[in-house]
């Protein structure tokens, strides 16, 4: 489990974390949602231990971040899986050569047993020939199954994906959101996504947060999310007249 008790967070006189609480489960995935300028990115960044905060204390599985030697943040970080938002894949490596790389940082495996991990992972997203193509050869799709590949090949106890779906179209994407959350349950690790999709929150949000100006403004799931009356996440969830209609039938399909 991640804890999130009382998070500050100022740049400058800018105060961007508003004394956020949160806590995120294994084995269910929790979407991060706002609009621009909410805090999100940055509270992530923060999770991450990217960004110092300036209160409060983030926990891992009852560890706090602020109290970890630079010895125990490393360990730290090789329990950690991140899908970036442009896949990031190094594009002078192949693909079975960028699944392998935090097992180079993290590890002392042997080559072949570096190749063994990345054949076991590169099957598990569907990629079973793909080993010898450069990034470049490959969909948006594809590059962000790698970028899975690669996040979980270390067997992460956290997943931090940001905007998984960006840049793909609407039918890849519920492949990556399912994908996503198919990889959360089996491995029952703790998952956190900083998204504005919501295809996304309405497929997988088994819990959603939603932030405005930096504070926790509403907390609940896919399933409440319809429910709300809260007019900050109604007016940013249904800003669109499908999920108007979709909440519209939802409303009236539970009375």
């Amino acid at each position: 489990m991640i804890e999130v008790k009382g998070l500050h967070k100022w740049f400058g006189d800018a105060h961007i974390l508003k004394g956020l609480d949160a806590h995120f489960e294994k084995g269910k995935t929790s979407l991060v949602i706002g609009q621009s300028g909410s805090g999100k990115t940055v509270f992530i960044k923060c999770l991450l231990g990217l960004f110092p905060y300036d209160e409060g204390t983030i926990s891992y599985d009852g560890k706090i971040y602020s109290k970890l030697s630079e010895n125990q943040k490393r360990n730290l970080r090789a329990e950690i899986g991140m899908v970036f938002q442009g896949s990031a894949l190094f594009d002078s490596m192949t693909i079975q050569e960028n699944v392998m790389f935090p097992l180079r940082m993290f590890t002392k495996m042997s080559k072949s047993e570096m190749e063994d991990r990345a054949d076991v992972v590169l099957k598990r997203v569907n990629l079973d020939d793909a080993h010898n193509k450069m990034p470049s050869e490959a969909s948006g799709g594809m590059q962000k199954r790698v970028a899975i590949a690669r996040a979980i090949v270390n067997n992460p106890k956290y997943l931090f994906c940001d905007e998984p779906n960006s840049g793909l179209d609407p039918k890849t994407a519920i492949v990556i959101d399912n994908l996503i959350q198919e990889i959360t349950d089996e491995y029952q690790i703790v998952t956190v996504i900083n998204s504005h999709d919501m295809n996304s929150v309405m497929e997988i949000g088994e819990k959603i947060i939603f932030l405005q100006h930096g504070h926790k403004e509403w907390e609940g799931s896919k399933d409440t999310i319809f429910k709300t009356e809260n007019k900050a996440v109604t007016d940013f969830v249904y800003s669109s007249e499908l999920f108007k209609k979709v909440r519209k039938m939802y409303l009236e399909g539970t009375n």
